[in-house]
Parts: C-alpha cells; sequence; structure tokens
C-alpha cells in the first residue's frame, strides 16, 4: 500500500487471477445466485451462454479478493524492507460496473486496475481519493469485466485538522 503522494495516473496493477470451476461457480450460486445456468451443466448449455456460467457477482467478488491479496502482499513486503505501509482507506463507491462476456466453468479471469486520476478530499484533507478502472480478462485476452472505482488513500503530508 502507498501513499497518495505516491500513486500516479497511468500506474497499473496486477491482482492476480481466479480459476472459475465447475464446484466454486455452483456453490457460490448455491449461495447468493441461485440461478439455473450457473447451478446446472445442462442449463448453463442450453442458455445463451453456452455452457456454465459463473455468476457476474461472483466475477466482482473475485476481482475484491485478488485485490486485498495483492494490497496485503505489497503491504508485508513494504514493511519486510523497513519502509511505512499506510492503510488504504475505504470505496466511496464505482460506477459502470459491466460483465462484458461470459465467464465459464475453466476459465481463468485476471484483474488489474488502472489508475485514471486523483485529488485531495475536500473534506478529509488528511487523505487523497484514487480514481481507477478496474478490470478483468479471461486467459484468451477478452476484457470479461469492468468497473470504475474509487479508493481513499492516506496522505503522508497534510494540513492539520482544525
Amino acid at each position: 500500500m502507498r501513499f497518495f503522494e505516491d500513486i500516479e495516473i497511468g500506474t497499473r496493477v496486477e491482482f492476480g487471477g481466479y480459476t472459475f470451476t465447475t464446484d466454486n461457480i455452483k456453490a457460490f450460486a448455491a449461495q447468493f445466485d441461485p440461478q439455473r445456468y450457473h447451478l446446472d451443466e445442462e442449463a448453463g448449455r442450453a442458455s445463451v451462454f453456452g455452457g456454465l456460467a459463473a455468476s457476474g457477482w461472483h466475477t466482482a467478488s473475485a476481482c475484491m479478493k485478488t485485490m486485498v491479496t495483492s494490497m496485503e502482499r505489497e503491504r508485508d513486503a513494504a514493511l519486510a524492507r523497513g519502509e511505512d505501509a499506510p492503510i488504504g482507506g475505504p470505496s466511496p463507491g464505482f460506477t459502470n460496473m459491466k460483465w462484458l462476456r461470459p465467464v465459464l466453468a475453466g476459465d481463468t479471469v485476471s484483474y488489474a486496475s488502472d489508475v485514471t486520476g486523483k485529488r485531495i478530499s475536500e473534506s478529509r484533507p488528511q487523505w487523497g481519493l484514487i480514481f481507477k478502472l478496474v478490470t478483468g480478462t479471461n486467459q484468451r485476452g477478452e476484457r470479461v469485466f469492468s468497473f470504475e472505482g474509487s479508493a481513499f488513500m492516506p496522505r503522508r503530508e497534510h494540513p492539520a485538522q482544525g
């Protein structure tokens, strides 16, 4: 994890990948999105997806998992080098979430983010806001998932709070 001042527009961070298996697709769907084409292989083949399809919410959840794991690795590495390792703040939200292509059993989706903008928070000057485009790409190089997000990042130096 880095401070707001250390993050440059255009920076790309690759989080890692997640493989969608028949078992994890069905388990996620049974708990959170029990539609037939997420639960039954034959129903998936007969659907517009052409196979057992992961829930879009599953692709989003896998993205969050890889993102958090990546941030923890980065933080641990910084601490091991004796560097400051700030803890990032929450996200105030996201927009334009899109499921661009089906994610089928056997697909591996790699997730990444590109910083598209940044600004200091007006209401919380000890924080900056980072804006990013987060994407998921399958093993064939096809973008399958995306959203525009933002997150609070601590500033290294900031005006004293009044």
